[in-house]
């Protein structure tokens, strides 16, 4: 399976493609980006370890992340979606985990929201998953304004590799605010 291409007024969600790779890793490689998702800035190598695994999790899993692209030019602007990771956290064992990540100059324009929200509903049309969870670090005030707005509730903290994350629950069906 490969990813579907989802259009919502502003944006594209649609499949990786070779592109996209430079924006993917100038994205990863920005300390600003990071900051909120584990502190590390991914070398080049190590995003095209994460890229090339885009389309795999479509291929095993029947989810994963697409690129957010503007609807207009195409262009990539960040990536997100669903996925499944082995963690070894127990809150998020056999249920797909959310997750989105936006270059910095796409930041404050509402896509999160909007990108996620299209990424969700499909979830929730498609998938058929009774819920999805996403983990936060604490402190990161935009994330978790736009996992409020999706429909996610905080259910706990635990902690990974030596950092307390917080986890959110949405169940299908939960309303998300409306797309601007």
């Amino acid at each position: 399976m490969i990813a579907p291409t989802i259009e919502t007024p502003r944006l594209r969600l649609r499949a990786a493609e070779m592109r996209d790779f430079d924006g993917y890793a100038a994205t990863w490689a920005d300390e600003a980006v990071v900051r909120h998702i584990g502190g590390n800035i991914r070398t080049r190598n190590e995003s095209w370890m994460r890229f090339i695994g885009l389309p795999g999790m479509w291929s095993l899993m029947g989810y994963g992340y697409w690129v957010f692209a503007d609807r207009l030019s195409d262009r990539f602007i960040g990536t997100g979606g669903l996925f499944w990771l082995d963690r070894g956290l127990g809150a998020l064992e056999g249920v797909p985990e959310a997750g989105w990540a936006f270059a910095a100059n796409a930041w404050g324009k509402g896509y999160a929201s909007e990108a996620m929200g299209a990424a969700l509903g499909w979830a929730d049309d498609v998938l058929g998953t009774d819920e999805v969870r996403c983990i936060i670090n604490p402190g990161h005030g935009a994330s978790e304004r736009v996992a409020a707005k999706l429909g996610f509730a905080q259910t706990g903290s635990e902690m990974l590799h030596d950092e307390l994350i917080n986890v959110y629950a949405r169940v299908r069906g939960a309303s998300c605010a409306p797309i601007k």
